[in-house]
């Protein structure tokens, strides 16, 4: 088989996500789930989860996710790669430790794992791998000899995520009024976090302000915005904004919102703006509801023309670079030299998460990573 295409010493590639619920009934335990350990009592779940309601208490994630492992599927057949694709969640069916408890009966031992998550972040890594390590130790609890896990580098200057987003928003451009199309504003969001997660997200050396999550999505932006500059002409104004705030108002959160700066743009004349979801993966309910029902909502309130670009979801180019990302790990295991795939100005991200890396505020096993108590 041709180097490019090996893909030992992986025997399966585990694709780890979020969870959502699939129903009406699924809400407010999938919410307790999300919030274990805060003390949030049912009733107010009930009122957080009301924008689950709108759609039927169906969550997009998990379908999203099922025509992400038939697109992962599909490709590495096409390709010649007998690599098995499983699929576990943080907080709904399926459940991370039963996938994995899955794979082990399957004799899976060395298992490449793909986060729906591209950036540096706690909740959008190190968690991850702490709920990598909280289910290696329920297995081996139970008697089983937990397989080795390596988590996947972030992906989010990969051209394989990079290009369907720019065709989206040079998309959602054509789509404009042609009046206000050359003046569109791009507002590229993301996930809003606290101030104090944002400075510690990556490695040590990339704390500081906004950390390593800030930099990541601005370098993602600047390569979109310089892309679709080249197809068009145009170099179209934008700025990195936030959305789906949830924590108490006293504690700094990543700002502005992007209904407040769909009211700024407004109040500047900008004619028209493009909402460019560039933190997210798939569209899940924090691009429906944020976005496509509270943002846009906004945008006719003011009488401004706005388009939501489209997230990567199963787009094959994505499931190309998934397929990228597994072979250069491989041969980095191999002990190989590799060509890394990454554009902008901050280079390919590291293989092993080191010491420090989007540290939580209470320290908790995390495997993947230099600090594992899994090798």
């Amino acid at each position: 088989m041709p180097e490019q295409l090996v893909t030992a010493p992986y025997d399966a590639l585990l694709l780890l996500s979020f969870g959502g619920p699939e129903g009406p009934d699924d809400v407010v335990p999938f919410l307790e789930n999300v919030t274990r350990g805060r003390g949030i009592p049912r009733e107010r779940l009930k009122e957080v989860g009301k924008h689950y309601f709108l759609f039927g208490g169906v969550s997009p994630i998990n379908e999203q996710n099922r025509a992400l492992l038939d697109a992962l599927r599909k490709d590495f057949a096409g390709h010649g790669l007998d690599l098995p694709v499983y699929w576990g969640n943080r907080n709904w069916a399926p459940y991370l430790t039963d996938t994995l408890r899955e794979m082990v009966a399957d004799g899976r031992r060395r298992i490449a794992v793909l986060a729906t998550s591209a950036y540096a972040s706690y909740s959008g890594c190190r968690q991850y791998r702490e709920n990598l390590a909280e289910a290696l130790a329920t297995l081996e609890a139970e008697g089983l000899e937990p397989p080795r896990v390596d988590k996947l580098r972030h992906y989010f200057n990969h051209p394989g995520f990079l290009r369907p987003m720019t065709e989206s928003v040079l998309a959602s451009l054509g789509d404009l009024p042609e009046g206000v199309r050359a003046g569109a504003h791009l507002a590229f969001t993301t996930h809003s976090i606290p101030e104090a997660a944002a400075d510690t997200s990556g490695p040590v050396e990339d704390h500081g302000e906004g950390g390593a999550y800030v930099a990541q999505h601005l370098d993602a932006a600047r390569l979109i915005v310089e892309a679709v500059r080249e197809e068009t002409g145009v170099e179209h104004p934008w700025r990195l904004v936030y959305q789906s705030r949830s924590g108490a108002p006293h504690i700094p959160w990543l700002e502005p919102d992007i209904c407040d700066h769909l009211e700024k743009l407004h109040g500047e004349g900008v004619p028209a703006v493009v909402m460019a979801p560039i933190g997210f993966v798939s569209d899940h309910m924090e691009v429906l509801y944020d976005l496509d029902t509270e943002a846009t909502a906004k945008a006719a309130e003011l009488g401004l023309p706005v388009r939501r670009s489209a997230t990567v979801g199963a787009d094959p180019r994505f499931a190309a670079a998934v397929r990228d990302l597994v072979v250069e790990r491989a041969a980095t295991e191999r002990g190989r030299s590799v060509e890394r795939c990454a554009l902008g100005s901050l280079g390919a991200s590291h293989d092993l998460c080191p010491s420090g890396c989007c540290p939580a505020r209470t320290p908790k096993p995390a495997a993947a990573g230099a600090d594992s108590p899994y090798a």
